[in-house]
């Protein structure tokens, strides 16, 4: 992973963790969303793309470049089993508000846009 990827990654993360102040300083009086939901949405999210951003650069470029490439793809699919599971039992055990949850959530999906067009970077699809 280059030097400039981890800056990139940082950079949307702290975006991330403003934008998830924001909101909650800005909803979370007004009783529109659950104070914790919205938290929890955000953290999850935000660890999630922590992971998975330098889990490719630890764990699946090594192994891809030993011709492993099948346990990288297993190590990812267990972390996505792993997470959906751990999702799952937040919902059950909290008891969370589901729009909060996923307005936390998307706070990510709004810092990533955000980082892109601070930066002017293209978007390959």
């Amino acid at each position: 992973m280059t030097a400039a990827s981890k800056k990139m990654i940082l950079r949307i993360e702290l975006w991330h963790g403003v934008l998830l102040l924001a909101l909650l300083g800005a909803l979370g009086p007004t009783k529109l969303v659950q104070p914790t939901g919205l938290l929890v949405g955000g953290l999850f999210m935000g660890l999630n793309f922590l992971l998975l951003s330098y889990g490719v650069a630890w764990v699946l470029t090594p192994l891809a470049g030993k011709g492993r490439v099948k346990a990288g793809v297993g190590l990812l699919v267990f972390k996505v089993v792993l997470f959906l599971v751990l999702l799952t039992t937040v919902f059950y055990r909290l008891s969370l508000d589901a729009i909060s949850f996923a307005l936390g959530f998307s706070t990510l999906i709004l810092a990533v846009l955000i980082e892109v067009l601070r930066t002017g970077t293209k978007l390959e699809i």
